[in-house]
């Protein structure tokens, strides 16, 4: 086991941000000195509620004396994306990052081999990199989130009460289930579907622009649309209210944290049988469905052909098999709506179990 460590993770309320703030967490019980930078120096714990008193004055701490602390001898843990990541500061450096397209640029492979280790979030992006001639790659899987928890509310009762959460993106295939979804169920007062699907990087415009294109200029009286949620306290609430996470159909994935999180609540998801959710989502816990195909993950608004990263595909499904999910997912739940099976993955998947295997690999 490592004493000191010199860390720059994004602090913030992103999914990344979120990743950082639970492997700070573990950094701190595991009682390891660290210099933290956070990424682009900036700080932002807003959407941690319940934040301890000893941990914010570790993270400030390990802010405030980060320049005393560096080392050349002391381990670097940078958690990034691959774009990006060629600043180190020490002379063992390793890099925990989370890749989606299935391919390996030249590029991409000539930066992780400056590392001495690169970790990745699954086994879908170890292996690829691996085959495309990274020598040094290694695989540590995303923990549950313990600020997530049963709430025990009655939310719906009346209902079956669907959910959507993530950015608005081609690769999640935001909208084409939004679109089956309403084909299927819409206006019908048996089923609920709520949205969180909003995107930083898109104006409201063009993502109010996105809705009225994907539902024909209809409004349906069961389909709700969240604002941003900025807290974990309220995405928390969100995740409890739902008996069946659509989220899992996305066609390229790092983790998919909400779906995962969601999951472990003992939520019913219907997981798309590729990329990361291979790592967690089973016929035991999920609905599988198996991609149809397998497409170009481009969109000209966050995925460019020919360019130096973030390269590949992703995967889809069709409209029989998402109506088949659902009939199978609506069964499922008639007899049970309490995922057992599901809940069993937090204890499998831990922010403790991540970082001893990041640590393990320095």
């Amino acid at each position: 086991m490592i004493n000191n460590l010199i860390l720059k993770a994004p602090i913030n309320n992103l999914s990344l941000g979120n990743v950082s703030y639970n492997i700070i967490r573990e950094l701190y019980r595991k009682n390891i000195n660290l210099a933290l930078f956070p990424t682009k120096n900036t700080v932002d714990l807003s959407s941690f509620s319940n934040i301890d008193n000893d941990l914010s004055s570790y993270i400030n701490e390990a802010i405030k004396n980060r320049y005393n602390k560096i080392n050349k001898n002391t381990p670097f843990l940078n958690i990034w994306h691959i774009n990006g990541a060629e600043d180190k500061m020490s002379d063992y450096n390793i890099l925990y990052t989370f890749h989606e397209t299935g391919q390996a640029t030249p590029q991409e492979v000539n930066i992780l081999n400056t590392y001495d280790r690169c970790v990745f979030s699954s086994n879908f992006s170890k292996d690829y990199f691996s085959d495309a001639g990274v020598e040094n790659s290694n695989h540590s899987p995303l923990g549950f989130d313990e600020d997530f928890f049963e709430t025990k509310k009655e939310y719906m009762s009346d209902k079956i009460h669907f959910g959507l959460m993530g950015k608005w993106e081609k690769r999640k295939n935001t909208e084409k289930i939004i679109r089956m979804w309403s084909e299927r169920f819409g206006d019908d007062p048996k089923y609920q579907l709520t949205c969180c699907v909003g995107n930083k990087f898109l104006k409201n415009e063009e993502i109010a622009k996105l809705k009225k294109s994907t539902l024909n200029n209809r409004q349906y009286h069961n389909i709700n649309f969240l604002p941003w949620l900025k807290t974990n306290a309220q995405v928390n609430d969100y995740l409890n209210s739902i008996d069946i996470d659509l989220g899992g159909l996305s066609g390229g994935e790092g983790w998919n944290l909400p779906v995962f999180n969601s999951t472990c609540l003992g939520k019913l998801p219907i997981v798309l049988n590729c990329s990361s959710h291979k790592d967690w989502a089973t016929e035991d816990n999920s609905v599988l469905v198996e991609p149809k195909e397998r497409i170009e993950i481009y969109d000209q608004k966050f995925f460019y052909k020919d360019l130096e990263f973030n390269q590949g595909y992703m995967y889809t499904f069709n409209k029989d098999q998402f109506n088949s999910a659902l009939d199978k997912a609506l069964d499922i739940i008639s007899k049970n709506k309490y995922n057992i099976n599901g809940t069993k993955l937090k204890n499998k998947f831990t922010y403790s179990n991540t970082v001893d295997s990041i640590i393990n690999s320095l």
